[in-house]
């Protein structure tokens, strides 16, 4: 049976002066799925989710979001599609005037006519979901790490979104805190069904959240298959970038 395509690039190229980031790349990404991008830092896997929120245009290229060409997409139409989407961030990007569910709240405040008391209800939830239940008054620099990306996370998840972007979310996290991380994404994307898109050079991360996994290489994304193939190719530059890791 033919896979839902929800995303799709189609020999995107992306520079940024004359430093070459994106080069043909093509990838495919089914509704449902969890699709997790490798790679060493600095080789362009941010710059590639990105395109798929609208907040780089490839130079060259097709980068299509449940039929929308990024690149032609007007004001309205990106408004609406980003609606259906959260945004978890590497350093989970919490605004430090505001208690951890302000922060959450941020973007019904934003985008809704939702009043307080149905906000913070719903924030609750959220914040219970990610397993931070009794974080709501704290302020940003009263959380460890690892409760930031939960709430980080729990924000992204705020308007019901039908596709998450993971940056990095496992970077900085001890491997106890990662794992745990890697553990709840998991879990969410079982219960939520939403479709993920996870950046990361850490392997756990693929062995516990990932579907598929490819391995973006001087600007194209290679390798690609399950997580169990990838893991266990004996492609020898994977190899050696996966030795590196487990190290």
């Amino acid at each position: 049976m033919k896979k839902d395509v929800l995303i799709r690039y189609e020999r995107v190229c992306k520079s940024f002066g004359p430093k070459v980031v994106l080069k043909d790349l093509d990838l495919e990404v089914y509704r449902g799925e969890a699709f997790c991008i490798m790679g060493p830092s600095g080789c362009g896997k941010s710059v590639t989710i990105r395109h798929i929120i609208g907040l780089l245009k490839p130079d060259s290229g097709l980068v299509e979001v449940d039929g929308h060409d990024m690149s032609k997409i007007g004001a309205e139409d990106l408004r609406k599609l980003r609606a259906r989407m959260g945004y978890v961030f590497q350093e989970a990007a919490l605004l430090n005037s505001l208690s951890a569910g302000e922060n959450v709240a941020l973007p019904l405040r934003e985008t809704t006519r939702m009043g307080d008391a149905e906000i913070r209800e719903k924030v609750n939830a959220k914040l219970a979901l990610v397993k931070v239940p009794d974080v709501y008054n704290k302020m940003p620099n009263e959380l460890s790490g690892g409760m930031k990306k939960r709430v980080g996370l729990a924000r992204a998840l705020i308007t019901d979104p039908e596709i998450v972007l993971y940056d990095e979310p496992t970077a900085g996290l001890d491997p106890e805190i990662s794992a745990s991380i890697n553990d709840l994404m998991r879990e969410l994307a079982s219960e939520l069904h939403v479709t993920s898109v996870i950046v990361t050079h850490h392997v756990g991360t693929v062995r516990t959240v990932a579907d598929r996994v490819g391995m973006l290489d001087n600007g194209k994304l290679n390798y690609v298959g399950t997580a169990d193939e990838f893991l266990h190719s004996t492609e020898p530059r994977l190899v050696r970038f996966l030795g590196a890791k487990l190290d």
